[in-house]
């Protein structure tokens, strides 16, 4: 069984990687046409990869 903070920590990089996955296929088209939204989409998109690469190198490393 898990520990709670391995849980936690991969239950928050499957809504950071849902999250990235709406922004790409979703919320980027739909702003298609207006620069400053797809800037924003662009940065947070950058950002949440960010967050994922982080948990998982925690993931990786607690999960012994």
């Amino acid at each position: 069984m898990l520990r709670n903070n391995v849980f936690n920590l991969m239950n928050q990089a499957v809504q950071e990687s849902k999250s990235v996955w709406r922004i790409k296929n979703q919320y980027m088209q739909e702003a298609v046409g207006s620069d400053d939204i797809m800037a924003f989409w662009r940065k947070l998109e950058k950002d949440k990869e960010a967050h994922i690469s982080e948990l998982q190198a925690l993931i990786k490393k607690y999960n012994a």
